[in-house]
């Protein structure tokens, strides 16, 4: 029998939670697959057949110790603004919809999803799915195909997750069972109390408490934890705890950010911050401009806040300026937009580099890779052999600066200006060192390289679980 986890609202630790049941499970030598309907992220994560899927998805594929499949999140919304979302269908694109239009797919989706865990079911035996935001969404009932829709036509057991945290607890388990449609509350069969802090024995009594008034069992109180896995979304963003660390690097905190996984590593060796347009960026001994879901309209935020000129006086003063993705295209001379990406038009991009963007079609690139880092000091040249992958729209046609990496990017003739497609570069160590040694000798820092091997952070976060949840009554559910 699968298991499907819902949660109080957005951010309670549905996937993390999904995550370590998963490793847990492969630890005891049970086949599972994870699953999510329906999600809306825009850190996305690129399969090894050239679908994209949200990255939680993909983090809880490798807890699963499998190779993530576009049938683990067969819907994904990326958010466009003015409430435009792009859909991504088993990987690949569909069209762009007004969220009031997105409703009336309603049942093709829906059979969609149910379709793709039905073929997860096939091949693995065990599936344990995750819905989106908080399940109690009184009005989306009819049409919430990640949470209400989905568990009454599949009836399996669910997990309620909620977030002590955030305070209100109990509200948040009463009130989201007393919400539940009829049919689905009695599908109920566990809680999991999320991100507590201080001595576990002071709840006690909260957990008696919640169980008369619910009649459900909570399973475990799982503690506040720092694990490094990647974030599902932008709300984790206000998460990130600050490094007083001597190297300062700034990622533009761009209007549609996405895929800030990527400098998730760097966050632990180095002062990462995550900078709003328009302040000041003197100071920073590197700057990132991320990927964006909409290159033209987060360029022109950057150039409305005057980020353009502060890009410009920080490459003249010899800091580190890195374009990943749509980052890449906006250091560019010029971007063309046939009417793809934004309204059509012919952008000036900042013009760090000597490339021009087109966006001609509305199909994208996506793809694993592997690529040698161009022998070009004083950064590139220490790299060597990379992995990552691509999910863009538009061709970057190159100027006169030379490719950055085999067959991608470009580099300025000092070094120290470039920009790839490469999203997850810098989540290989020997990228990391040697960004972080350059970085570091130019302080006049000793620099300790980051180890390539490292601990498994999803055994870890198995060994948290397995302490603090009752997983040998979520196995009694899955053998019902």
């Amino acid at each position: 029998m699968p298991l499907m986890v819902v949660g109080t609202s957005s951010h309670v630790g549905k996937s993390i939670t999904v995550a370590a049941i998963c490793r847990c499970l492969v630890h005891r030598g049970i086949s599972v697959a994870p699953f999510k309907s329906q999600n809306m992220s825009l850190n996305s994560y690129v399969t090894s057949d050239g679908g994209e899927i949200g990255i939680a998805q993909a983090m809880q594929a490798w807890a699963a110790r499998l190779s993530p499949t576009t049938d683990m999140n067969p819907v994904l919304l990326k958010p466009k603004g003015d409430c435009v979302s792009q859909v991504v269908l088993f990987g690949h694109p569909y069209k762009d919809i007004p969220i009031a239009e997105y409703y009336a797919e309603t049942p093709f989706l829906l059979s969609e999803a149910v379709a793709a865990f039905g073929r997860l079911m096939q091949e693995y035996g065990q599936v344990i799915a995750e819905g989106a935001g908080g399940a109690a969404e009184v009005n989306l009932y009819d049409r919430d195909i990640a949470n209400t829709l989905l568990a009454e036509t599949l009836k399996i057991p669910l997990i309620l997750v909620a977030d002590i945290e955030r305070g209100g607890v109990f509200a948040q388990i009463y009130g989201t069972l007393k919400l539940l449609p009829e049919p689905i509350r009695p599908l109920v069969r566990g809680i999991i109390i999320n991100k507590f802090r201080g001595d576990p024995a002071i709840f006690e009594s909260g957990i008696r408490i919640i169980e008369d008034l619910t009649g459900i069992p909570v399973l475990g109180v799982v503690p506040y934890f720092s694990i490094p896995l990647p974030s599902e979304d932008s709300l984790s963003i206000a998460d990130k705890v600050h490094r007083d660390l001597p190297v300062r690097i700034a990622v533009i905190r761009l209007p549609h950010v996405s895929n800030f996984t990527d400098f998730e590593l760097l966050e632990q060796y180095a002062s990462v911050e995550y900078v709003p347009c328009g302040v000041p960026l003197a100071g920073y001994d590197c700057i990132i401009l991320p990927g964006t879901k909409n290159t033209i309209d987060d360029l022109a935020a950057l150039r409305a806040a005057g980020m353009d000129r502060e890009l410009l006086a920080a490459q003249e003063n010899g800091v580190p300026v890195i374009g990943i993705c749509g980052g890449y295209q906006m250091l560019g001379k010029i971007l063309v937009d046939e009417g793809f990406e934004s309204k059509a038009g012919v952008y000036p991009g900042l013009g760090l580099l000597d490339c021009t963007t087109r966006f001609a079609s509305y199909s994208k690139n996506t793809t694993q890779v592997r690529r040698r880092a161009a022998p070009v000091p004083p950064i590139l040249s220490s790299m060597g052999e990379v992995t990552g992958y691509e999910i863009h729209m538009g061709v970057t046609e190159p100027g006169v600066d030379r490719e950055a990496f085999s067959g991608d990017g470009r580099v300025n003739a000092d070094g120290i200006v470039f920009g790839t497609y490469m999203h997850g570069l810098f989540l290989n160590p020997a990228a990391a060192n040697a960004l972080l040694a350059f970085l570091s000798g130019k302080k006049g820092l000793p620099y300790t390289p980051i180890p390539a091997e490292s601990s498994d952070p999803y055994d870890m976060l198995a060994c948290l679980f397995e302490e603090h949840v009752d997983m040998e009554a979520i196995i009694t559910m899955l053998n019902e």
